[in-house]
C-alpha cells in the first residue's frame, strides 16, 4: 500500500495536478500531498523500524550460541527511506520555498530535480521492502 500511495502521489497525481491546473495552484496541491507522504512515511518507517528491531533480537535467531547479526538488509533499506524523508522532504522542502523568492544558492528548478530523485529513490526502496516481505 505504501509504494503504491507513492507512485500514486508522486508519478500519477502531482503531474497530472500540473497539466489541468494553474501551476500556482498546482503547485500548493501537490506541495501539500507530498507534505502528508513525508509525515506518513516517518510514522510507517518508525513503525517498521521498531518491528524489525524486534524481529533481529529475537532469541529464536540463535543458532548454535551464534546470534544473528543485528544490521539486516531491510534495516539498511528502512533507513535508505528515512534519509530519503528527511533529505529530500524536511531539509530541501525549505530550500526550494527560498529558491522561489530568489535567495539561496541553486535555482527551484535544481533543487526540485533534487527533491524528485530523493522521492524516486524511497519509492524504489519501498518497492524492495514490499518485495522482500512477500511470502
Amino acid at each position: 500500500l505504501w509504494a503504491g500511495g507513492l507512485i500514486t502521489v508522486g508519478f500519477l497525481a502531482a503531474p497530472t495536478l500540473f497539466q489541468l491546473l494553474d501551476k500556482v495552484i498546482a503547485g500548493q496541491i501537490a506541495g501539500r500531498y507530498f507534505a502528508q507522504e513525508a509525515k506518513l512515511s516517518l510514522l510507517l518507517v518508525a513503525v517498521l523500524l521498531l518491528i524489525e528491531r524486534a524481529i533481529v533480537r529475537r532469541p529464536s535467531g540463535v543458532v548454535d550460541g551464534i546470534a544473528p547479526p543485528q544490521f539486516s538488509v531491510n534495516l539498511a533499506l528502512l533507513l535508505g527511506v528515512l534519509f530519503s524523508v528527511v533529505v529530500g522532504y524536511h531539509v530541501l522542502q525549505p530550500l526550494m520555498e527560498a529558491a522561489k523568492q530568489g535567495q539561496g544558492r541553486w535555482s527551484f528548478l535544481q533543487l526540485h530535480g533534487v527533491s524528485m530523485g530523493f522521492y524516486a529513490l524511497r519509492t524504489v526502496l519501498v518497492l524492495v521492502l514490499a518485495w522482500r516481505s512477500a511470502p
